[in-house]
């Protein structure tokens, strides 16, 4: 077995305290590492999490490790400890030792002060009396009489840190919505230094979002006004950023936050931030390649289209996307970049669609009952026949864009292959010039 303590420092919000952490403090870590496993429990001061069958997924121990230790220092977690068992690893944890695997583990634990163990605590003076200074003391000692004279507890607690009888656990499970709230260490004057206390809370909507294999469009930093407020400041301010498409981006988020507070004024300090995950979709993960995915490590365009929105204004960035529509002039439009993007079209028809649409259909003139457009064309498929757009109206021009059409696939000796339509006109049938495929 293969054990995670991540212990946490004795109060958050005051590190000289001897109190121990907050149960809100603890859920949050809790919460962060079932993205690496469902085995999950706390334990007084600690997180403890069982890794064994998660290995092989994330890419072997020391790129588990790796990424465990860096993201749980953001979090604000004092000490992480590998080991065997878990009273093991949190014992290993309280006495600053990372790796439980350099000795054997009986001999690694003998080694450590007694007061390690939460068990042996309550009898600490009465051992310190006998003689007892380490573990290997204590379990040195006759079992039937540690059984006698203490409780059951302690002869339990060693057994279960050697590894010489089971574990139980109650497992944490991962809650339906996100909604995680910090106080901060300091009050914040100016709203782009707000960023380093949401980074904290972004790593655990991150690791949220991975263990439910998913990823979040919009979400919401609220920050709180401390009590020593002008009554105009209010109780505090609210920031909503939305995703083109679902993200579980560490850094992307980052960068997408830094750029919105820059354009944030604060009324007052702020002692206090809640972040809500408002919409959250389905996010697959990576293929599990066995060579390197090159395009993994480039920022794709949709994530760089929301920065610049952010920095220059949801306005000033634009995207083209289609939706269902058989007209062509309006099967296209511009929406602000930070806007999700719409679902894949299906196909409305099986004939191609042309790569170019003029900006206005080009009247033809016909001979010998044929469309000339340098030189007579030659019709190859067709027609579609496209009837719509009666309900739509322009309220700038006053008009509706109704659209009676036959289109058809037609070519040119000299322009190549057309995309025309036939339309009927008060004094007869008109063909026109479209599209060009390219």
């Amino acid at each position: 077995m293969l054990w995670t303590a991540l212990l946490l420092p004795p109060c958050a919000s005051d590190p000289t305290s001897q109190k121990p952490p907050s149960t809100d403090v603890l859920r949050a870590v809790a919460i962060w590492a079932l993205q690496f496993t469902p085995r999950v429990t706390v334990s007084e001061d600690a997180v403890l999490m069982e890794v064994e069958a998660s290995v092989r997924l994330f890419g072997g121990k020391r790129r588990l490790r790796d990424r465990v230790v860096a993201e749980a220092e953001e979090l604000g977690v004092l000490q992480v400890a590998w080991a065997s068992t878990s009273l093991a690893a949190q014992a290993l944890a309280r006495c600053r030792i990372e790796n439980g695997f350099k000795r054997p583990l009986p001999a690694l634990l003998d080694s450590l002060p007694m007061d390690c163990l939460s068990a042996v605590r309550p009898h600490a003076t009465t051992l310190a009396q006998t003689g007892c200074r380490t573990l290997g003391d204590v379990r040195a000692l006759p079992r039937g009489g540690l059984s006698r004279r203490f409780d059951a507890a302690l002869l339990k607690a060693l057994d279960r840190a050697y590894g010489h009888t089971a574990e139980a656990h109650v497992w944490e499970t991962l809650p339906d919505s996100f909604a995680a709230r910090l106080e901060l260490p300091f009050r914040v004057e100016h709203a782009p230094a707000l960023l380093q206390g949401a980074r904290k809370l972004l790593v655990q909507l991150c690791g949220w979002l991975a263990a439910r294999h998913a990823g979040v469009t919009r979400f919401t930093l609220r920050w709180y006004h401390d009590t020593m407020r002008s009554k105009e400041a209010g109780t505090g301010g609210a920031l909503a950023i939305g995703t083109a498409e679902p993200s579980r981006s560490l850094e992307h988020l980052c960068r997408l936050l830094a750029e919105h507070l820059a354009k944030v004024e604060l009324l007052a300090p702020a002692g206090d931030l809640e972040l809500i995950a408002d919409e959250v979709h389905d996010q697959a993960g990576s293929n599990g390649s066995l060579l390197p995915d090159a395009a993994e490590d480039v920022e794709s365009l949709d994530l760089v289209l929301e920065r610049m929105a952010a920095r220059l204004g949801p306005e000033a960035v634009r995207r083209c996307v289609t939706r269902e529509d058989h007209r062509q002039e309006w099967m296209t439009h511009w929406q602000p970049a930070a806007e999700p993007v719409p679902r894949k079209v299906k196909a409305t028809t099986e004939l191609p669609q042309p790569t170019w649409v003029l900006p206005e259909p080009l009247k033809l003139t016909v001979r010998n009952h044929r469309p000339v457009y340098q030189g007579e064309l030659q019709l190859l498929a067709g027609p579609q026949c496209i009837e719509e757009g009666w309900w739509d109206r322009d309220e700038e021009k006053g008009e509706v864009r109704n659209v009676v059409r036959d289109y058809w696939l037609a070519e040119s000796r000299h322009a190549g292959v057309l995309w025309i339509f036939q339309a009927k006109l008060d004094d007869g049938v008109a063909w026109y010039l479209h599209g060009i495929f390219g």
